[in-house]
């Protein structure tokens, strides 16, 4: 009987223990589910964390770079870019200068009025590697070799040519006597002066002249009469009365010819002063489709009373400076950008390797 009761009140005097087991266990198999459940979630969102980890500083972690930090890193960041950017304009520069396009400033008055003094044009080098050099092109040319004493000028390999370029960029090296002319006769034509009009021919064909020539210049002054060689040019002055041109060099080899290795490019814009800007376009006269035959011209003489030559002198490296600036600052940006991207994806990498490799509890 005492047993019983013993039994009895010992169950009597905890009635809820057995209860209060079971909600515990139940708690503690649904804490581990939801623990079970979070870590799946982490290993099959990785989005999730990868914008945590690149929110705003609020959401990163304690170790995350505070607002002022980042901008003395962009600080330091923009002056370690800044050498990259002056090499690469530098170098943009020397390859424009060299193989593109340069500036040349006119001193001498035998192209008026077509180009005045103080002139500044753009002379364009590539443009006679695309085509042959037409008549009626305003050419820059080497007078080195072509009517000065001298050895003919040779271009050289594309490394001579920039190692020239470079040189000349900083004033080193020797920039030849370099004149500026009209093409009047290319290889195979017969140029003559003068017709019965007072002009002058090519391939028997007389040239019209009044839109290019200084006003109240005569066509030439001097009588000549000859076939270009292959791989020469004829060339005048568009002031012919003030002209040093192919007319007063007939006694020279060529026979008053330049050669075309000598010619530097095409001068084809106009760009200082700002009242002066135009294009230099190749004038109608030379687009006559006669100029193409072959024509005898009427003999003449030589002679002829021509002062000047007109030079163009190479000016400051300002412009393919400037070219090289606006060339280099794209570049720059862009392999910068290339840079950051390929870091942060290392970063997310490691971030990532060290959630995978994390001891889970």
């Amino acid at each position: 009987m005492s047993g019983r009761q013993d039994g009895a009140a010992s169950e009597g005097r905890d009635p809820g223990s057995a209860v209060t087991s079971d909600a515990d266990s139940q708690a503690a198999a649904g804490q581990a589910a939801a623990n079970t459940q979070a870590s799946q979630d982490d290993d099959q969102a990785p989005g999730a964390a990868s914008t945590k980890d690149e929110g705003s500083g609020s959401d990163a972690g304690p170790g995350a770079p505070r607002p002022g930090h980042r901008r003395k890193r962009r600080q330091r960041s923009f002056w370690r870019e800044l050498p990259i950017l002056v090499a690469v304009a530098l170098l943009l520069a020397v390859v424009i200068k060299t193989f593109a396009i340069q500036a040349f400033w006119i001193p001498s008055g035998s192209m008026e009025n077509t180009l005045e003094i103080n002139d500044r044009v753009l002379v364009n080098k590539i443009v006679y590697h695309i085509r042959d050099i037409h008549r009626g092109d305003i050419v820059v040319f080497n007078g080195d070799g072509s009517w000065d004493p001298g050895t003919i000028p040779v271009n050289g390999n594309i490394f001579q040519q920039f190692g020239s370029g470079f040189a000349s960029m900083f004033g080193f090296g020797h920039p030849g006597d370099i004149l500026i002319k009209r093409v009047i006769g290319i290889p195979g034509d017969r140029v003559a002066c003068c017709d019965a009009q007072g002009r002058v021919t090519v391939n028997g064909v007389p040239l019209n002249e009044g839109s290019y020539l200084y006003p109240g210049s005569a066509p030439s002054l001097a009588r000549f009469n000859i076939v270009v060689p292959p791989g020469r040019l004829w060339v005048m002055g568009d002031n012919r009365f003030y002209s040093d041109d192919s007319r007063d060099h007939q006694g020279n080899p060529g026979g008053g010819t330049v050669p075309e290795s000598a010619v530097i490019g095409r001068a084809f814009i106009i760009i200082w002063p700002p009242s002066r800007w135009r294009i230099l376009p190749i004038p109608a006269t030379f687009e006559q489709p006669a100029l193409n035959g072959s024509h005898p011209a009427a003999a003449g003489s030589a002679g002829g009373d021509a002062l000047l030559s007109t030079r163009a002198e190479p000016t400051a490296q300002t412009v393919p400076l400037v070219l090289g600036f606006v060339g280099a600052v794209p570049l720059t940006w862009l392999q910068r950008r290339v840079r950051m991207r390929v870091a942060r994806r290392r970063r997310q990498g490691r971030r990532w390797t060290r959630r995978w490799t994390r001891p889970r509890v």
